[in-house]
């Protein structure tokens, strides 16, 4: 049975949508400082298989030799490479027009209006819900594997990635609580926070490699905000400033970090907390055939006047290098 007779309407509904497809991605990507970050570190990258399989350098040849003259080197075999192995997820939004919709908005200007609401609501609900799923731990149906995943408050607890974390050092996050962490430190404060910032950026950075991005909590963004003085807030306007996000610098351990608020109206950022990230170790995987994009044809239920077109991906957030990241956690804000 036919949609409706106007052909031309269903037409519209597709045209519509294929036009605004091929920007989903980046769409997500700079909905979100953190999302931004990897994609400019190309860190959205696709996958082939059944599973994704991120390759891991976890170990070091040990054959460096101190010699002189004919004295033997040490030419040894060694296994330096390993996989790590996530599953892939399915999330999809669905857009949906009901005939009698379209028929009560069938002129031009109408039927674009009803089309424009409906895919605006779509891609908002997609963005949502996705950096939502960004911060979870993975534990919801088919829910990607997020930050609390990735980087856990216990760094040497449970298997991530299929390699046990209590079983490989080298394979752990780091955690700080700032109720003990720290020396004559119990709580985040704007008198402590850039100490302990300080602390964490040197003690996850080596050379040229450390943390790139902080990103806060609403109550620990406040406290950094509190520690800058009216004129060290005044900063250039960089790519974070010029995309909307809120955002100031960190200066010290010899870096220049953004620190972003992550927090806010809906966010599931969990509360009292910030996020060291190395953002080029972090990597969102997908499926080339479902990299945020319309799919499954514009259908039309055989028992209902209606279409519905679904926009969606495949593919999972992964961690492959956990040396330079690092949580900081405040267990007790009434210290």
């Amino acid at each position: 049975m036919a949609l409706n007779s106007n052909e031309r309407l269903q037409e519209a509904f597709s045209l519509a949508l294929e036009d605004r497809s091929k920007g989903y991605q980046d769409l997500v990507s700079n909905s979100n400082a953190i999302l931004y970050l990897m994609k400019q570190k190309n860190g959205f990258k696709a996958f082939s298989g059944p599973t994704i399989r991120e390759r891991l350098l976890y170990n070091e040849s040990g054959t460096y030799t101190r010699y002189s003259g004919y004295q033997y080197l040490n030419p040894s075999p060694a296994e330096l490479f390993n996989d790590a192995e996530f599953t892939p997820k399915l999330a999809a939004v669905s857009v949906t027009l009901s005939g009698e919709d379209i028929l009560k908005n069938s002129g031009a200007s109408q039927l674009k209006d009803i089309m424009e609401e409906h895919i605006s609501a779509a891609e908002q609900e997609l963005v949502d819900r996705f950096v939502e799923d960004l911060h979870a731990d993975g534990t919801a149906a088919n829910q990607i594997g997020g930050l609390q995943l990735a980087i856990p408050t216990t760094a040497g607890s449970g298997t991530y990635g299929g390699i046990s974390r209590a079983d490989n050092a080298i394979w752990r996050t780091s955690s700080y609580d700032a109720h003990s962490a720290f020396s004559g430190i119990t709580q985040v404060t704007s008198s402590t926070i850039k100490t302990i910032f300080d602390n964490v950026m040197i003690e996850r950075s080596r050379g040229t490699k450390g943390p790139d991005c902080i990103t806060c909590s609403q109550e620990h963004y406040i406290a950094y905000t509190g520690a800058m003085t009216a004129i060290q807030r005044i900063q250039d306007e960089n790519e974070l400033g010029k995309l909307g996000f809120t955002n100031l610098k960190y200066y010290g351990a010899g870096k220049s970090v953004d620190v972003v608020l992550e927090g806010g109206i809906g966010s599931a950022m969990p509360a009292n907390t910030s996020y060291f990230l190395d953002s080029s170790a972090l990597r969102f995987r997908y499926h080339p055939d479902r990299n945020f994009v319309k799919f499954g044809g514009k259908q039309a239920p055989v028992n209902q006047d209606a279409i519905v077109q679904h926009i969606g991906f495949y593919g999972n957030l992964t961690l492959n290098n956990p040396l330079h990241v690092a949580k900081l956690h405040d267990s007790n804000v009434a210290a």
